[in-house]
């Protein structure tokens, strides 16, 4: 990258950028982001909650940012991947597998993420995130994952990309 990134504007959380012609989003004071793929007895743990920017409820992978205050700015990636878990879907994860960090669209946005698989889960509250986050939690068999989806998509459910990825290992 050059040094000629000009800062259109800024915000708590995202930044926009240019360099040359390219437009481009960036994560501010170097948020990053970590994603969790939790299977329990056969079925994955699913996130559903309403995305302003697709002005609709969206499907995911349980999902958090890592380092968002100022008090955890130094956190672990791994450390954030099992507080969001919990946060989200009301499991505990034993132990948080880094499987890489991977980006999604990277023509657009140079945010990347972490991808986490949890491993010896155990139910431990409702979930549902943090105040205003109203996040519905979903335990859906890997045998009905596809149908699951289809299913929320004639609904009108937006489908976060990485569940694509997710499919294809299933």
């Amino acid at each position: 990258m050059s040094e000629n990134i000009e800062i259109m504007w800024e915000g708590r959380f995202i930044t926009a950028k240019r360099e040359g012609k390219w437009e481009y989003v960036s994560r501010s004071r170097g948020i990053k982001a970590a994603v969790i793929l939790a299977i329990d007895d056969g079925h994955v743990l699913l996130v559903e909650q309403f995305r302003v920017p697709l002005g609709k409820y969206c499907i995911e992978l349980p999902a958090g940012l890592v380092g968002d205050h100022d008090e955890n700015a130094e956190e672990d990636s791994a450390i954030a991947a099992i507080r969001e878990l919990e946060e989200e879907t009301g499991y505990r994860a034993d132990t948080m597998e880094d499987c890489g960090e991977y980006y999604s669209s990277p023509g657009m946005v140079s945010e990347s993420f972490s991808l986490f698989r949890a491993s010896g889960l155990t139910k431990v509250g409702d979930g549902g995130g943090v105040d205003g986050e109203n996040i519905v939690v979903h335990r859906v068999a890997l045998s009905g994952l596809t149908d699951f989806i289809e299913s929320k998509r004639s609904e009108g459910a937006g489908i976060d990309v990485k569940l694509l990825m997710f499919l294809q290992l299933v």
